[in-house]
């Protein structure tokens, strides 16, 4: 979801046995079908002065660290039709397609056709307290100030690292299964919208948002559990648009706190890995009591209860799953140019009531057309509103006509044009678009930027099926009908003629971003996730239509064309950005020296402080590595307890003077209520850069000791 668009708009092989690990593994059972393996590994980006992907808003600078992001990735391998799936939940705001590319480029330079396109699902978690910078199309980087390598580059080695150990850790094992609802953790934030859907659909749901949870467990044979993997649909934007810490929001929490109970080390080749991913959660809130408001008196309440909520529902699922996946693996995958599809009506008027569509009407087609969003985009969704008085909810060429009245929409509009990098998406240009559009009246036609569009046109539509589990990847934000549909159609389309009741899930923000789809109801009222779909009216109805097609070929074991290519702009990125130019500390100070020291003693419950002059945290991103350890004495030795991904510790980066290049680092620990008494120190790792020669110079502090009752 994007906002803060005050400052933007005014600035605006076939795969044969071999490719089975090469280490020795032997099996435990005869009737043995899959292998299994799980790999995690860090993806957080810059922790200071880096824009904040997701509300977009240029105020929303990283500023530290409270919960480090992580990929997790996740493989199972056939061992009779020698094919082989990927899904990688990764702590993002929106797996972008510039990323995808990056990993696949990684993942063929190192094992050839084995991994591809169409076996390899990269998901987002959706999380708004990320790093930003790392899209390869304008709109998503336009609010970082362009293309920031350094987070991309972290971003795609995390993910391809976690992949690599995920392959090197393929055993002979078994995955389960089990699904059930998770209540009172979110809420339907665009109701209003959501309500215009035909009353004889909405009755057949007993809600009015999706609040089923889906889990895999992954065991090897001797029932060891490796890792497990649900999908719930829920926003991560418990942590709102004023938070500068470095998050991975509630999705993040639930995973650390499974993890935590697993005993998962994150620097290990091989550990525990649990992944909460997303589903159709475009209008889906963690936000209960309506707006911004979540559970507690602020963010980190609200984070850590709907953390633990998806943490003990996941938790009761893994422990209660009896059902084994069984089957075989396939897959489909499709490059669509989603500008310009006709669409058959069979599709346009498909409900979840509806039969599956069989013969096609070569008639009355719709079409879909190039990307543009609508002015409602610009006002932000109810849970993460931008506040610009010239944006509300349900802005409808109705009532702003592109050819009449003027108004403050349209005075800014025109004020656009005097920028030439802005000018040619300006959605005034294209009367044309507008009709197209009806009722969206257009803020920006990003189809129409040059000399490349500012949102991906070409965009892959994928299907994994395991066993009777089948993933439905989407490269967008499904609203819960919207995903209703396109599930059911799925679904359909597999159980015809089969003894298989399969268990179909949508994998949302996956291998690419194109903002939301709405249903064709939905997109009438122009809220804000009717303003955000891409394509017009009929996005959804043409992705019912394009999934239909692979899921047949799926079905009927009859090739997918993979489509035309998306163009790769990896060479074609602009930042305006500065890096460090050098770091300095006060006369008479040292780099990683005290500040600010802690007290003597603390009690539980307490926070404990301390501030160290220190460099900028991009001389060292700190990856799979912490800005921070909180450490205990045990026998006159040091015990590490915490570090910087641990909830209850927090590293902020304080810059002192900009001039002179002074920072401090402040790290604070709130003491848990299981901590022992005894004696405690905070270290601090840090890394400054030599303004003379340019070298980056790594330092430690240190606290004084301090004792806990």
């Amino acid at each position: 979801m994007l906002r803060g668009f005050r400052k933007f708009l005014c600035l605006l092989c076939a795969i044969s046995l071999l490719a089975i690990p090469t280490h020795n593994v032997t099996y435990a059972k005869d009737n043995t079908n899959f292998y299994v393996g799980t790999g995690i590994y860090d993806i957080t980006g810059p922790a200071a002065e880096v824009v904040m992907m997701g509300y977009a808003s240029n105020e929303q600078i990283t500023e530290g660290i409270h919960l480090r992001l992580r990929s997790r990735a996740f493989i199972v391998a056939d061992n009779t039709n020698n094919k082989r799936t990927v899904f990688v939940s990764a702590d993002l705001g929106q797996l972008f397609q510039g990323v995808k590319q990056g990993v696949m480029r990684k993942l063929q330079e190192t094992y050839g056709d084995l991994y591809r396109d169409e076996n390899v699902m990269l998901s987002a978690t959706h999380t708004h307290c990320g790093p930003a910078g790392h899209s390869h199309y304008a709109l998503y980087n336009i609010s970082a100030y362009g293309y920031i390598e350094e987070n991309y580059d972290c971003i795609v080695d995390g993910i391809y690292n976690s992949i690599v150990r995920a392959h090197n850790n393929l055993e002979p094992g078994y995955i389960e299964i089990n699904s059930s609802t998770l209540n009172g953790t979110s809420i339907n934030r665009s109701i209003v919208a959501y309500n215009n859907n035909d009353e004889d659909e909405r009755n057949i749901f007993t809600d009015d948002i999706d609040r089923d949870m889906v889990m895999l467990n992954f065991k090897n044979n001797n029932g060891d559990l490796l890792g497990i993997i649900n999908w719930f649909p829920i926003h991560p934007t418990s942590m709102g648009n004023t938070n500068h810490y470095i998050s991975s929001d509630n999705k993040g929490y639930a995973s650390y706190l499974y993890e935590k109970t697993m005993g998962t080390d994150y620097m290990a080749d091989k550990t525990f890995v649990a992944a909460f991913a997303q589903s159709d959660c475009g209008d889906i809130s963690p936000n209960i009591h309506g707006g911004e408001q979540g559970y507690g008196d602020n963010d980190f309440e609200s984070t850590k209860f709907a953390g633990e909520q998806q943490y003990l529902k996941g938790l009761e699922l893994s422990n209660s799953a009896n059902t084994i996946v069984s089957g075989d693996i396939d897959y489909r995958h499709k490059y669509i140019d989603f500008s310009n599809i006709s669409v058959a009506p069979e599709y346009t008027s498909y409900k979840c009531n509806s039969e599956l569509p069989t013969e096609i009407t070569e008639s009355d087609h719709k079409l879909t057309y190039d990307a543009a969003i609508g002015y409602s985009f610009a006002c932000g969704a109810e849970d993460g509103p931008s506040n610009i008085d010239m944006f509300h909810e349900g802005m409808t060429t109705d009532d702003y006509p592109i050819d009449e009245g003027c108004n403050l929409v349209k005075t800014a509009q025109h004020f656009l044009n005097i920028i030439p990098e802005i000018n040619t998406v300006n959605g005034l240009k294209y009367p044309e678009l507008w009709e197209q559009h009806y009722p969206k009246p257009i803020l920006f036609a990003t189809g129409k930027g040059e000399p490349y569009p500012w949102t991906p046109e070409i965009l892959p539509i994928q299907i994994i099926k395991i066993g009777q589990l089948v993933l439905v990847a989407v490269p967008a934000e499904f609203t819960s009908m919207s995903g209703r549909r396109l599930k059911r159609i799925v679904k359909q389309t597999m159980d015809k003629d089969s003894d298989i009741d399969h268990t179909v899930v949508l994998a949302g923000l996956s291998n690419a971003y194109s903002g939301y789809v709405a249903t064709q109801e939905e997109y009438d009222v122009q809220h804000y996730e009717g303003a955000s779909t891409h394509f017009g009216k009929w996005t959804l109805p043409s992705y019912l239509q394009e999934f239909h097609k692979i899921t047949k070929d799926m079905k009927n074991n009859v090739a997918t064309e993979p489509g035309p290519t998306p163009r790769d702009l990896k060479d074609e990125q602009m930042c305006f950005q500065t890096g460090v130019v050098l770091d300095n500390v006060p006369i008479g100070k040292d780099f990683g020296e005290v500040e600010e020291d802690v007290n003597s003693s603390y009690n539980i419950g307490d926070n404990v402080s301390v501030s160290f002059w220190t460099g900028h945290p991009k001389n060292d991103l700190k990856t799979q590595s912490t800005y921070l350890e909180v450490q205990k004495r045990v026998d006159n030795q040091w015990v590490t307890i915490a570090n910087d991904w641990d909830w209850e510790t927090k590293y902020r980066w304080i810059r002192k003077d900009p001039v002179w290049g002074s920072s401090l680092g402040k790290v604070e620990w709130t003491i848990p209520n299981d901590t022992m008494p005894g004696t405690y120190r905070i270290l601090h790792h840090g890394a400054y850069k030599n303004g003379w020669t340019g070298d980056i110079i790594h330092f430690d502090g240190l606290s004084s000791e301090f004792q806990i009752n």
